[in-house]
């Protein structure tokens, strides 16, 4: 089972936000996930725009979730790096 750590849509049309979660590849954008690690509201001022549970994130990685491209870009903004 390949994981990813990817952005799960909620919101009305043209006020979106989204939540950080861990789900398999293979999960529809908006399906189950196995768990929640962040929010990230584009809309919201810079400051509250994105919240993020480190720790969770940094194990899931250690075991094995790879984030997407945007879910990447918004964790190297708060510093957390990742090799690819």
């Amino acid at each position: 089972m390949s994981v990813k750590i990817r952005l799960k849509r909620f919101g009305t049309k043209k006020r979106p936000y989204y939540r950080i979660v861990v789900m398999d590849s293979r999960a529809p954008r908006d399906g189950r996930t196995l768990d929640e690690v962040g929010l990230y509201h584009p809309i919201e001022n810079a400051d509250r725009q994105l919240r993020l549970d480190e720790e969770k994130i940094k194990g899931w990685i250690s075991k094995g979730a790879q984030p997407t491209d945007t879910v990447r870009k918004l964790l190297n903004s708060r510093e957390i790096r990742i090799e690819r």
